[in-house]
């Protein structure tokens, strides 16, 4: 079940330690339109959990190196080596974290993710997601961070990437509780099987969302709210 959480008071963060509390092994999926900090934001949970993070760049980057964008081999590869590094850390019992640029009117995207995420669900893990969302003039200012262009070299063309940040425009990326989030969707109905929270990080720094994250993940937030635009489902 989802709600939409009233409360707009944010959890006290003291820089301690925070932990997902699970006696099993845990996959959280975090995702997003471009540039809201998926990346950022799961390296803070990485570095106050047990979380190994896997971002959605860690094999884009080394393809286009030799592949075109798009191209077969490219979609191959990705997908292949994708599913390999999570079937491989299931197996190893790795906690992780995944990144992911989803369009969830796409059945393909949603697809897709259920084969990303297959091994851990039939282990048995702890499975939950997380999407982030921020406005536009947001996304393109942190499209340009300095973090972002290090890490992701495809992005250092920055007149091309402010242009795909507002092409991808044309997919739906957030539940925003309007027509966009419906059940029909079916990126929706993958959602409604597992933890689902939404967190507008707009207005919060990447350790802030994380704290937020993270007190949701141990369960806080399965009844008590976590901020200005979140919902969460259970």
């Amino acid at each position: 079940m989802r709600f939409e959480e009233d409360s707009a008071a944010e959890p006290a963060w003291n820089g301690a330690w925070v932990s997902w509390q699970s006696p099993c092994m845990r996959l959280l999926v975090l995702f997003g339109p471009p540039a809201v900090g998926k990346m950022t934001v799961g390296r803070e949970i990485a570095e106050r959990s047990d979380c190994r993070l896997f971002h959605n760049h860690t094999l884009i980057e080394p393809l286009l190196e030799v592949f075109e964008y798009g191209s077969p081999p490219f979609e191959r590869l990705i997908s292949q080596w994708r599913t390999q590094v999570v079937e491989e850390a299931a197996s190893a019992e790795v906690d992780l974290l995944l990144t992911f640029v989803w369009g969830l009117e796409q059945q393909d995207d949603a697809d897709e993710l259920a084969t990303y995420i297959r091994p851990y669900v039939i282990r048995g893990a702890e499975v939950a997601f997380v999407e982030l969302a921020a406005d536009l003039e947001t996304r393109l200012e942190r499209n340009r961070t300095e973090l972002r262009l290090a890490e992701k070299r495809s992005k250092r063309d920055v007149t091309w990437s402010d242009a795909n940040v507002r092409d991808m425009e044309r997919f739906v990326m957030n539940t925003d509780g309007g027509a966009h989030s419906g059940g029909s969707l079916p990126g929706a109905r993958l959602l409604a099987e597992h933890r689902h929270l939404r967190l507008d990080n707009s207005q919060l720094t990447a350790a802030e969302a994380a704290a937020q994250i993270l007190t949701w993940l141990d369960g806080a937030g399965a009844t008590a709210g976590t901020g200005p635009g979140t919902t969460g489902s259970t």
